[in-house]
């Protein structure tokens, strides 16, 4: 039996980090909620006590200590770099339970190059690819391999901007040296093959979500995000401008791969002596082949993804307080995952200039926040965003999130839109794409029309 008043720590301080406050704090086990390093906004979506610690990185020694003063009981390490630094190991040796893999296990997402001969030797579905250690190697392989399109990958981690694409090696040339910009994490990189969909078109990529207890997975659920600053896939690759949920792409047969490629990986990092605990993230894309959809493997990511949290959690029926327990003492394969079957779609408030510069926009005014949670069927969660003199001011790239829930996507959309619609930024300074979840609403309005003719 689990005892209650329990205080938690999130290790996060973005859109994901509040979604999982917002949940925690539904908890009747669960008291208290340290922030790290967090956001004001999470004080308006929190039901509970919301402690922030706005001062520390996710990657600061001291939270180890902070935990143990405060008594925390459960720990929830949401940011790659943390995991990259080791913190769920720091946090076990001193006896605090936490969601979140090792630095051993959590390699899967911080070395790139690691992760892809991981599923060479597991027989997990991979675009091609090369290993290489410096532009002179880069360039010499692009010699000997004929024009292609590519995406040109950092090995180490890059803010979930360091894949870069090129639709021919001329500009793979040019992507290897634009790589550099991210320095160590670029030490290493590789040249992967730029898988294509149906007829030359763009594959269609969709995320999946899995607990883990290091011996059996539950799936979570799926979700389909928007990288690219503007609409139609256009621009930079950012950390991600919105999403939806469920995607319609996905079917028994799509969700059978799935199924297939976390038991592989779950149990291969078991036997390499990397027992993985936490949310295991796989971001695959769908290539056709004799009249088939197949799922390859782009990354594996080890935490909630950003923004797919933020319409997934949500959905989730689950105390959050026991499914974390149910990873940290092994019970994952006696958990039944409930959820709410809503569609939900979330689209990304960002500083105009995101993701180059947009220090322009850093302390201008954010207006209509208080008004878009009033429409029925939203939520709205803070990222970059600050308290300031009693108004809401900008704070970081992607500054705060808008969820609209309904029966199918076009409800859902049209209420996260309709809620957008009534923020903006001083002077002019909000952008947001207008096109997320469009890919589903083409299929569900084709569908009806189908079955309306029938």
């Amino acid at each position: 039996m689990i005892k209650k008043s329990h205080t938690i720590a999130i290790v996060d301080a973005g859109g994901r980090g509040a979604a999982l406050v917002d949940k925690y704090s539904q908890s009747p086990y669960v008291d208290k909620i340290l922030a790290i390093p967090g956001n004001d906004f999470m004080h308006v979506t929190s039901q509970k006590q919301v402690i922030l610690y706005p001062n520390l990185k996710t990657t600061s020694p001291e939270i180890v200590d902070i935990c143990h003063q405060e008594g925390v009981s459960l720990v929830d390490v949401l940011q790659d770099n943390a995991i990259a630094v080791g913190l769920a190991d720091q946090l076990k040796e001193k006896g605090i339970d936490v969601v979140g893999p090792t630095k051993h296990a959590g390699e899967i997402e911080w070395n790139k190059a690691y992760a892809r001969e991981f599923m060479v030797r597991h027989n997990i579905p991979h675009p091609s690819f090369a290993i290489l250690h410096s532009v002179k190697e880069g360039l010499a392989y692009l010699k000997e391999h004929e024009n292609q399109p590519w995406f040109v990958k950092a090995s180490g981690l890059a803010e979930g901007k360091g894949a870069l694409p090129a639709k021919d090696n001329t500009e793979a040339i040019k992507r290897i040296y634009e790589l550099q910009k991210f320095g160590d994490a670029s030490s290493t990189y590789l040249l992967e093959q730029w898988l294509q969909g149906k007829n030359g078109e763009p594959a269609e990529e969709f995320s999946a979500f899995a607990v883990s207890d290091g011996e059996h997975f539950k799936i979570l659920g799926y979700a389909q995000d928007h990288k690219r600053a503007f609409d139609n896939d256009e621009g930079e690759n950012t950390g991600g401008m919105g999403c939806s949920t469920p995607p319609l792409v996905i079917d028994d047969n799509i969700t059978g791969q799935v199924e297939d490629i976390f038991t592989k990986t779950v149990k291969g990092l078991k036997e390499e002596g990397r027992p993985y605990k936490g949310i295991l993230y796989l971001g695959g894309i769908l290539v056709e082949k004799q009249g088939k959809q197949h799922v390859y493997v782009i990354e594996f990511n080890a935490r909630w993804g950003d923004p797919e949290a933020q319409v997934l959690v949500p959905s989730m029926q689950n105390d959050f307080f026991q499914l974390s327990k149910a990873i940290t003492n092994g019970t994952i394969d006696t958990l039944l995952i409930q959820t709410d079957g809503k569609v939900r779609v979330v689209i990304a408030g960002v500083a105009k200039g995101y993701p180059s510069n947009y220090s322009q926009v850093k302390g201008k005014i954010i207006y209509g926040l208080e008004e878009a949670m009033k429409t029925p069927g939203v939520t709205v969660y803070g990222a970059g965003i600050k308290r300031l003199s009693n108004t809401w001011v900008v704070n970081g790239g992607r500054v705060f999130y808008v969820i609209g829930q309904g029966n199918d996507i076009i409800e859902a959309r049209d209420t996260a839109y309709t809620a957008m619609s009534k923020i903006y930024i001083e002077g002019d300074n909000l952008h947001y794409r207008k096109d997320i979840g469009g890919r589903d609403v083409k299929r569900l309005r084709t569908t009806r029309v189908v079955y309306e003719r029938t």
